[in-house]
């Protein structure tokens, strides 16, 4: 499956953070084409085995969280409207007037409705509406509803991704399943070369509530080496070009005080020697991904963190480029391929 395909089957997929198990089975379907071996672990994260060639051989594990913000239903009023609360980082400020999916008994199509321009007193106008003053609308009746709905049901944003020019695609949960399509992209490279170490990709889950699952993902696989496959965010106007990075000019390597300073090198050096476009990504903190729990698992794993870069991050229409996907994926299959053992 090409890469844009690919993503645009990731995207349309529901799995908000602590309901990944909605996604599960087919991300397992995805992995199998590739890998010798594929478990779901009591978390729901998804590993794929790919057995190395070598005599004794260690161990890499590449992680990528295939979780998405939401909602979480809080109430459901005599008329209908459900109350909602955010599961993960949700800006209430980007879902007015979104459609959206509440996984009830079954799934029904919704909308967090906004009070239309007309009936809004002139000093509310400019005021931002606050989450607990929306209400998303099922078109049913309170008693009706409450059959169908519980509170503490999951709600989802629905917008697949769509193709944009300059081979973009921007929709929905592109963080990270943009991460997801990259480490099937390292399968797809690590099928044409020859790899000593055991890989093992794992589709993670609850990132976005704490990085949850990577914590019982790196304690139960004893690496040598981790790799991180995440976003970090895209140029975009009036942003600090600091912290931003441009689509289409290459995956983002990061640097920083808890990667492998080791490990980062030695990708940067590849990327230039395999003519991978890449970019320098300073990260002076603990990075705010996975490479954080890889960093402190049992005794610490040596990490590095290969992010994509993404415009409007935690919005419906986050977008990426194709080829920075496939970048990600050379990138870290050829570094596993001629890893060199300490």
């Amino acid at each position: 499956m090409e890469c844009s395909e690919l993503l645009k089957k990731l995207g349309s997929m529901s799995a908000v953070a602590g309901r990944e198990n909605r996604a599960t089975q087919r991300i397992a379907e995805l992995f199998g084409e590739y890998c010798d071996e594929v478990r779901v672990d009591a978390f729901y994260n998804v590993i794929g085995i790919k057995k190395g060639k070598g005599q004794n051989p260690g161990s890499v594990l590449v992680t990528a969280h295939y979780d998405e913000i939401g909602l979480i239903v809080t109430g459901i009023e005599e008329s209908g409207f459900l109350k909602f609360a955010p599961n993960g980082g949700v800006d209430p400020k980007a879902i007015g007037a979104m459609p959206v999916l509440v996984h009830g008994k079954e799934d029904l199509f919704g909308v967090i409705g906004t009070k239309p321009p007309h009936l809004i007193p002139p000093e509310e106008a400019d005021k931002a509406i606050k989450m607990e003053d929306m209400r998303i609308d099922i078109g049913l009746d309170g008693e009706k509803a409450r059959e169908l709905v519980s509170v503490g049901d999951m709600v989802s944003f629905v917008n697949p991704a769509q193709e944009l020019m300059n081979n973009r695609l921007a929709g929905k949960s592109m963080d990270n399943r943009s991460g997801v399509a990259a480490l099937v992209e390292i399968l797809k490279e690590l099928k044409k070369l020859n790899h000593e170490d055991d890989v093992y990709v794992a589709a993670t889950v609850q990132e976005e509530l704490g990085l949850i699952g990577a914590f019982t993902a790196t304690y139960n696989i004893k690496a040598d080496l981790g790799i991180v496959i995440d976003v970090c965010h895209g140029d975009m106007p009036d942003c600090p070009s600091d912290e931003t990075f441009p689509l289409g000019k290459g995956v983002a390597i990061a640097v920083g005080p808890i990667l492998s300073s080791k490990h980062t090198k030695a990708c940067i050096k590849l990327a230039k020697s395999e003519r991978i476009p890449y970019q320098i990504d300073p990260e002076t903190g603990d990075t705010g991904t996975e490479a954080a729990v890889h960093a402190i698992a049992r005794e610490g794993i040596p990490v590095v963190l290969l992010s994509i870069p993404a415009k409007y991050m935690h919005t419906s229409v986050e977008m990426v480029c194709v080829d920075d996907v496939i970048a990600t994926g050379r990138l870290a299959a050829r570094y596993i391929a001629g890893r060199v053992k300490d």
